[in-house]
């Protein structure tokens, strides 16, 4: 496979497109025990990453576009299968605690808490990266982002592939992240040499990010362990103050810190106040966009929904079962793109617990566009 990874990197990404086949193999959801085709899935997909090229592949958060972490050619090719910014850091993923060893320079007494209570699992800890790790891995920055997924697939793949395997969302950088391999397919097919369909992810967003290098914790990105679950452990934990608010002019430190993500390509705004004003200030919207030929959609609830007039109105859930919001956050933003969607409205969220990562998808698919009536 090596000779065919080193074929493709000289291609440009539409050359790619018209030359490269990717292969599709399915891997059964919640299963610890691999059957026979499955491991050969797995193996194949594992020689293809330590020959230079990139794999899609399940984790317990979203998909993810995978490539040998340790090759500098490799986490090019990511940037370019995605079209993403290359100051964009990636996430290594590991399986094992003692793969940290060759890849950050100290592992803090903080960083040891954490993995007990949450590895593997939706958490990434940033440590200062060794020279193990290639800057293009890391978008020029001296620090590694690391994370240990819990899907077994996912991390069968990552011994398979050589044990340090960077991956971003296996989507078009910008677009919402997938959370089931239709979508995958759609972004990614013809781009890299092969996609594992496991199903429906469980989480449906991307891990929480704790910066371990600073005095004090600081989470970069909010996610399923919340700054309550990370406190727990470890006493003061900060907050970057980008989590929900715009973007700063800076390098990010993190994936998802600086540029504009998730977005549907319909334009979303959030709109925030009592449900009586939201509903009615979004009737009036979808009203006046209709008046100008544009096809509208709303984000709302189980509870509310019924009460647009829009063309596409679609529930993320319950309000009180915040894991099924963020389930099909994602993946009612993907829906929009598929019914061509050109003006969205969305209701806010609250922002306790796991609804402020929900809230920080939102905001930044909306590009932080938010009205208060």
């Amino acid at each position: 496979m090596s000779g065919y990874g080193q074929t493709a990197d000289r291609l440009t990404v539409k050359e790619q497109r018209s030359f490269m086949k990717t292969i599709v193999r399915k891997i059964r959801q919640d299963t610890e025990v691999f059957d026979e085709q499955e491991q050969e899935a797995l193996r194949l997909a594992g020689s293809i990453i330590r020959g230079g090229g990139l794999v899609a592949f399940p984790t317990e958060t979203v998909y993810g576009l995978g490539g040998d972490a340790l090759n500098p050619a490799s986490s090019k090719k990511i940037y370019a299968a995605k079209g993403r910014p290359s100051d964009n850091p990636l996430i290594v993923h590991t399986a094992d605690m003692d793969a940290l060893e060759k890849i950050v320079r100290r592992i803090p007494e903080s960083a040891v808490r954490l993995a007990d209570a949450f590895w593997p699992g939706p958490l990434t800890m940033i440590f200062e990266k060794s020279d193990a790790v290639p800057r293009e891995t890391t978008g020029g920055l001296d620090t590694v982002a690391v994370r240990m997924p819990s899907h077994p697939a996912a991390r069968e793949l990552i011994r398979q592939a050589g044990g340090y395997v960077a991956a971003p969302s296996a989507n078009l950088s910008g677009k919402p992240s997938p959370t089931e391999a239709g979508y995958v397919i759609q972004d990614m097919d013809g781009r890299i040499e092969m996609i594992i369909d496991g199903g429906d992810v469980k989480i449906g967003l991307e891990s929480t990010i704790v910066d371990l290098t600073s005095r004090t914790p600081i989470i970069l990105r909010p996610g399923y362990v919340t700054a309550q679950m990370l406190a727990a452990v470890l006493g003061d934990v900060e907050e970057d103050r980008t989590i929900m608010r715009d973007d700063t002019g800076q390098a990010p430190k993190a994936p998802g810190m600086k540029y504009r993500h998730y977005a549907p390509r319909g334009d979303l705004t959030i709109v925030d106040g009592a449900q009586e004003n939201v509903v009615d200030y979004i009737n009036t919207q979808v009203g006046l966009a209709r008046k100008q030929n544009k096809k509208t959609g709303v984000i709302g609830t189980d509870t509310s929904i019924s009460e647009y007039s829009a063309d596409v109105c679609k529930s993320v859930g319950s309000r009180a079962d915040e894991n099924t919001i963020a389930r099909e956050l994602y993946r009612v933003l993907r829906g929009f793109d598929d019914e061509q969607v050109e003006v969205i409205y969305a209701e806010s969220f609250d922002t306790d617990g796991f609804g402020q990562a929900i809230m920080n998808r939102l905001l930044k698919a909306a590009g932080h566009k938010v009205i208060h009536v």
